[in-house]
C-alpha cells in the first residue's frame, strides 16, 4: 500500500492591501506546479481585491474566511483535510499576525509547507522600515519570495534590497513598477560594486552574478572576480578548462541545478570533483567549443580549496 501524496501548503503574507490577492491570482494560481483538483484558499483578511464567485468556480477553489489567528490550529486544518480533501492548500496571511505562530502549528501528517511568498508596497516600504521594522522583518524571514510592488521610478531600490537581504539574504527578491511590471535590476540595484576592477561575490549574491554577468557581460569583462564555488568538469571537456559551479534554486526545491560559467586553466590540470574552491579569475566573453554561442569566459588567476559553505544552496533573487 502506497502512502499519500502531499498536499503542498502556500502561504502569502503582507500588510493589507500590500497586493496579497494579487500575487495569488496572477502568479502563484498560473504556476505549473498547481495541481487539478480542489485548491483550499484559506483567506486571513479582506483587502481591495477580492476573489468573486466566478474566478473561484474557474480555478476549482473553495473560499474559507478567518477572523482570529488562534482560529488557525491543529483541529481546524485537520477539519479543512476532512471536509475538503483539497489538492493543495493557499493561505493569505494577515500580515498584522506573527508568522511564526502559523509555521509552529501542527499540520495533519501529509501536508507540507512549499513556500512563503511575501508582497511589500514600495509606497510605505520606508515608513515601515522606520516606524515597523521588526513587525515587517518578522515577515519576510521565512520568505523564499519577497514582491516589492508599486515602485516608483525615483524608489531606492538598493537601500530596499540592502535592508532586506540583511534579514533574509537568501530570498529572491522582485521589484514592480506602479504598472505591476518587473523591474530589470540596474548597475546600481547589484550587492557589488560592479564599476570596481575587482568584484567579490558573496554567496548570497552569486545568482545575481550569473544572470547579470549573462545579460550584461561588458559590465565584467575584463575585471578580476572572486567567488566561492565547486571544481566541476563535464564529461568531453577539455583538460585545460573545467567549471566552478554553485547549486541554484531557481523557484522551488524541486528546481535546483548546478550553475556556472566556463573557466580556462593555465594548462592541463586535474581538477578534484566537487572539492570547494575560492576562484579568481578575469572575466572574458567569448565562443567555447563545447557550449556554442559566445557566453561568459572566465581565465583562472588563482584557486585555493575552502571549507564548504555554510548553505550550498543559492538563489537567483
Amino acid at each position: 500500500m502506497f502512502g499519500q501524496a502531499p498536499i503542498p501548503v502556500f502561504v502569502v503574507t503582507g500588510f493589507l492591501d500590500s497586493g496579497k490577492t494579487t500575487l495569488i491570482k496572477e502568479t502563484l494560481m498560473e504556476q505549473e506546479w498547481i495541481e487539478p483538483g480542489l485548491t483550499l484558499l484559506i483567506c486571513c483578511e479582506e483587502g481591495e481585491e477580492e476573489y468573486g464567485k466566478e474566478y473561484l468556480d474557474e480555478k476549482d477553489m473553495f473560499l474559507l474566511k478567518i477572523e482570529e489567528p488562534e482560529q488557525l490550529n491543529s483541529v481546524f486544518f485537520k477539519n479543512c483535510e476532512k471536509n475538503y480533501h483539497p489538492t493543495q492548500i493557499v493561505i493569505e496571511y494577515n500580515g498584522m499576525w506573527k508568522l511564526t505562530d502559523l509555521l509552529s502549528v501542527k499540520y495533519p501528517r501529509n501536508w507540507e509547507l512549499q513556500g512563503v511568498y511575501s508582497t511589500v508596497d514600495g509606497t510605505t516600504l520606508d515608513i515601515y522600515l522606520t516606524n515597523m521594522r521588526n513587525m515587517l522583518m518578522e515577515q519576510l524571514t521565512e520568505s523564499e519570495l519577497i514582491v516589492v510592488n508599486r515602485c516608483a521610478p525615483q524608489a531606492d531600490r538598493s537601500g530596499f534590497r540592502r535592508a532586506l537581504k540583511v534579514q533574509n539574504p537568501m530570498a529572491q527578491l522582485i521589484f514592480e513598477d506602479l504598472e505591476g511590471k518587473i523591474i530589470q535590476p540596474s548597475e546600481e540595484d547589484l550587492p557589488y560594486d560592479v564599476k570596481a576592477d575587482k568584484i567579490v561575490i558573496e554567496d548570497e549574491d552569486f545568482g545575481i552574478w550569473y544572470v547579470d554577468a549573462y545579460d550584461h557581460p561588458e559590465l565584467y569583462l575584463h575585471k578580476e572576480i572572486e567567488f566561492t564555488a565547486q571544481a566541476f568538469r563535464p564529461k568531453g571537456m577539455a583538460e585545460d578548462m573545467f567549471v566552478p559551479v554553485r547549486k541554484i534554486m531557481t523557484c522551488c526545491a524541486d528546481d535546483i541545478r548546478f550553475y556556472g560559467y566556463p573557466c580556462r586553466l593555465p594548462g592541463k590540470q586535474d581538477i578534484p570533483k566537487h572539492q570547494w574552491v575560492r576562484i579568481k579569475a578575469k572575466f572574458g566573453y567569448e565562443a567555447v567549443a563545447s557550449y556554442g554561442s559566445k557566453q561568459p569566459v572566465l581565465y583562472l588567476i588563482q584557486m585555493v580549496p575552502v571549507a564548504k559553505p555554510k548553505d550550498e544552496i543559492v538563489y537567483l533573487g
